[in-house]
């Protein structure tokens, strides 16, 4: 079992930063896969990024790639979603999952998941 609390959404103009935190609690926590996900409103969960539970493997999606980096802490428990240079179009609920196995993309896929934090971007 692994629980997942995500912190660090909220409102920032165009062009801005933000880096969400991700902690992971339960015995074996340091041990999955990690992803990053977003939802806007009456869309799908599309894949952002994830992290192999060594952090050496990332991958990204392209809505993401040069502007966005995915981190872990382990000592921490902690995975991180650093965005920069952000554009309304990624306002969404950011979420992140939990998986044994890296390299997943399909947001069916993964066992467990955070509540989600809101990031709004305004233009």
């Amino acid at each position: 079992q692994v629980n997942l609390v995500e912190s660090g959404g909220g409102l920032v103009q165009a062009g801005g930063s933000l880096r969400l935190s991700c902690a992971a609690s339960g015995r074996t926590a340091g041990t999955y896969a990690m992803g990053w996900f977003r939802q806007a409103p009456g869309k799908e969960r599309d894949f952002i990024a994830l992290i192999s539970w060594d952090g050496i493997s990332t991958s990204y999606a392209d809505s993401g790639k040069g502007r966005f980096t995915i981190s872990r802490d382990n000592a921490k428990n902690t995975v991180y979603l650093q965005m920069n240079s952000l554009k309304p179009e990624d306002t969404a609920v950011y979420y992140c999952a939990a998986h044994r196995l890296y390299g997943l993309r399909s947001s069916k896929e993964y066992d467990y998941w955070g509540q989600g934090t809101q990031v709004t971007v305004s233009s």
